[in-house]
């Protein structure tokens, strides 16, 4: 039996010339040696974010430079990211530390380069009288209030009375009322007048005006304030002896606290 031969028709030989094509291409994509395709086999954009594997852009990869500012997204490098002694201060954009990023705390006295503090970058008001070392004498031109003055007096002569005046070294506030006078002898203190601590540190209460008696002769009766005398500028004294005589003397410490 003779089974018919088919027919060679148009349809049939470019069905068989797609099939072989096809084949061959497949064979010949992947028979391609190791290696074979480089750069200048790659399209434009043939390279996308989705087609790199994960971790497999390393640090080695990249170019010098590679990585700008423009290339990273937010909250991209975080403080774990950064190494000890990255950032430093020529990496520090003008104005980039402001009073808001710095903790409290964190700029310390042995922060500050000599000079770093000058008197621009001083506000009104910042330094204030609770800022300064008690060792800092009253730098202004009136004693403020809480500030105290002290000093010393001495009295006496051939005379039974014995008068003298005493000048505060900055006024008092203007205008004040007048402190108030105690004069307290040897060793004695009051409600005003706390005392004399240590050998030269007598004590005022605000508003006071404390005159202590240290030392005192033989024919020593006692010790006054002149009347009308005491202002935002001094105060004067009168010392009256029993006996007019070379020896007598009073002496002692002074201290006025601004109210």
């Amino acid at each position: 039996m003779r089974f018919p031969r088919p027919q060679l028709n148009y349809a049939n030989v470019i069905a068989t010339i797609a099939l072989f094509v096809a084949l061959g291409g497949a064979a010949v994509a992947a028979g391609l040696p190791r290696n074979s395709v480089g750069t200048n086999q790659l399209k434009r954009g043939a390279v996308s974010a989705a087609k790199l594997r994960r971790g497999a852009v390393t640090a080695g990869k990249l170019a010098p430079k590679a990585v700008v500012a423009g290339k990273l997204g937010a909250n991209a490098v975080l403080p774990g990211n950064l190494g000890n002694g990255i950032i430093t201060t020529n990496k520090l954009s003008d104005a980039s530390v402001i009073a808001s990023k710095i903790k409290n705390g964190v700029v310390t006295t042995n922060k500050l380069n000599n000079g770093a503090v000058t008197t621009a970058k001083l506000g009104d008001g910042a330094v204030t009288l609770s800022k300064l070392a008690d060792n800092v004498a009253p730098l202004l031109g009136t004693l403020k209030s809480g500030q105290t003055l002290r000093g010393v007096f001495v009295l006496g002569g051939e005379d039974k009375i014995s008068p003298a005046g005493v000048s505060f070294q900055f006024p008092l506030v203007n205008p004040p009322a007048a402190p108030k006078e105690n004069v307290l002898d040897v060793g004695k203190t009051n409600a005003n007048c706390p005392g004399v601590n240590g050998a030269s540190t007598p004590q005022a209460n605000p508003g006071q005006l404390c005159v202590y008696i240290t030392s005192k002769s033989e024919k020593f009766e006692g010790l006054e304030f002149i009347d009308g005398a005491t202002n935002r500028l001094g105060f004067g004294l009168t010392a009256g002896f029993a006996l007019a005589e070379p020896l007598n003397q009073v002496y002692g410490q002074w201290a006025v606290t601004a109210p």
